[in-house]
C-alpha cells in the first residue's frame, strides 16, 4: 500500500539527525545544511493576517486555532509520552533557528504574489498529492538548501488567494518545474481535511506551515495565537484527525499516533527562561502542539531568520516531556 511505502520514503525533518549528538546542541536535526543556501530562505516577516484581514492561515475554529487549554487529558497520555525518548526527561530542542552548517537553520517559506505564475510538479507519489500546478517561483527556497539530502521542504504561501501550497523532497528544474517526493495545496479558508490515508508534504498529512514557529510572532508581536509542529523518532501505525497519515509499521499502541495533540500543564513553571520561551510556553499550555512527523524527539520546528537569538531558543532544552501531557482530540484510526 502507498502509506507503506511512505514509511520507508517519507523519514520527516528529524529523520537524517535522530542519531547526531552535535545536533542537539548546535541546531537543525536534519538540515544537511550547506554554504550554498540562498539567504533569501529566511522568513519573511508576517502575521496571520494580511494588512486588510483578509486572509487568515485557517478558520478560527480550525484545529490549528483552537484553545484546548480546556479539553480532557488522553487516557493514552502517560503512556504515549512516556515512549517519546525512552524517558519523560527528554528534552525538547529549536529545530530552528539562525545558521546551521551554513544554511538557513529551520523551514523556510516564502510568500508570493496572486498572479505569480503557476508551474508544473512531478510526484513521486502522485496518487496523494495534489496534481496544481503549483505557485512556486523557481528560486523558491529549499529546506537546509540546495544541496540537501533532508526533507527539503518548499512552501509558498499565496495571501491574494489564500492559498497554501507545499512540497516534500523538492528539486527545481531549469525551465521553472519541479521534482518532489509529494505536495498538497491548501485552501486557508477551508477546514477540509486531506482523504484519509493521504500524505501532504509532512508525514502526517498536516499543513506544515501553520506549525511553525516565526519569529514576527514571537518576538515582534509576543504572542502565538496557534498550535505548533513537532517530531518524535518512533510513532505508531495510526493517527488521529486532523492528521490522515501514518508513517510506521509499529502497532504497539503505547507509541504516539500522528496527529497526537500534547499540552503544557497549565501549573508549568517557564518563568526562568527566556522571553522567547515563555511566549511559546503560553502558547503550549492554550494551543498546545501536533506530532506531525518522525524526526528526532521533541524537536520542534520553526522557520528560519537572522534575527533569532540561538541562546536564548536553547532555553528549550530545559523543557522536558514531563512538562506536558497528551489531551483528546478524537479516536485514533489505525489500518
Amino acid at each position: 500500500m502507498l502509506f507503506a511505502l511512505l514509511a520507508c520514503h517519507h523519514p520527516g525533518p528529524g529523520g537524517h539527525g535522530s542519531d547526531s549528538t552535535d545536533a542537539a546542541t548546535d541546531g537543525d536535526a536534519d538540515s544537511d545544511a550547506d554554504g550554498d543556501a540562498d539567504a533569501d530562505s529566511d522568513a519573511d516577516s508576517d502575521s496571520d493576517a494580511d494588512a486588510d484581514g483578509d486572509c487568515t492561515i485557517f478558520p478560527a475554529d480550525n484545529p490549528w486555532n483552537t484553545d484546548i487549554s480546556g479539553y480532557p487529558p488522553d487516557s493514552h497520555s502517560d503512556a504515549w509520552l512516556g515512549s517519546i525518548g525512552g524517558s519523560l526527561d527528554t528534552p525538547m530542542h529549536p529545530d530552528f533557528g539562525t545558521r546551521y552548517g551554513g544554511a538557513p537553520n529551520g523551514i523556510p517559506y516564502v510568500e508570493v504574489p496572486g498572479d505569480q505564475a503557476k508551474v508544473n510538479v512531478s510526484f513521486r507519489y502522485g496518487d496523494e498529492s495534489d496534481p496544481g500546478p503549483y505557485a512556486i517561483p523557481p528560486d523558491a527556497p529549499i529546506e537546509g538548501g540546495p544541496h540537501s539530502d533532508g526533507d527539503r521542504h518548499v512552501i509558498a504561501l499565496d495571501r491574494d488567494n489564500c492559498l497554501l501550497y507545499e512540497l516534500w523532497d523538492s528539486h527545481p528544474h531549469d525551465d521553472g518545474t519541479w521534482n518532489a517526493g509529494s505536495g498538497a495545496i491548501f485552501d486557508l479558508t477551508s477546514n477540509a481535511l486531506r482523504p484519509d490515508g493521504w500524505t501532504s508534504a509532512d508525514a502526517a498529512g498536516l499543513p506544515v506551515y501553520p506549525g511553525l514557529v516565526r519569529y514576527d510572532e514571537v518576538v515582534e508581536q509576543g504572542v502565538v495565537n496557534h498550535a505548533l509542529r513537532f517530531t518524535v523518532d518512533v510513532t505508531q501505525k495510526a493517527y488521529i484527525h486532523p492528521a490522515t497519515h501514518y508513517a510506521s509499521d509499529e502497532t504497539d499502541p503505547n507509541l504516539p499516533p500522528m496527529g497526537m495533540r500534547v499540552r503544557m500543564k497549565a501549573d508549568y513553571d517557564c518563568s526562568g527562561l527566556s522571553d522567547e520561551v515563555q511566549v511559546l510556553c503560553t502558547a503550549f499550555k492554550k494551543y498546545g502542539l501536533l506530532l506531525a512527523d518522525n524526526g528526532s524527539d521533541w524537536y520542534l520546528s520553526g522557520a528560519p531568520d537572522d534575527r533569532w537569538n540561538d541562546d536564548h531558543l536553547h532555553d528549550l532544552g530545559q523543557i522536558h516531556g514531563d512538562a506536558f501531557e497528551v489531551v483528546h482530540t478524537g479516536d485514533v484510526v489505525g489500518p
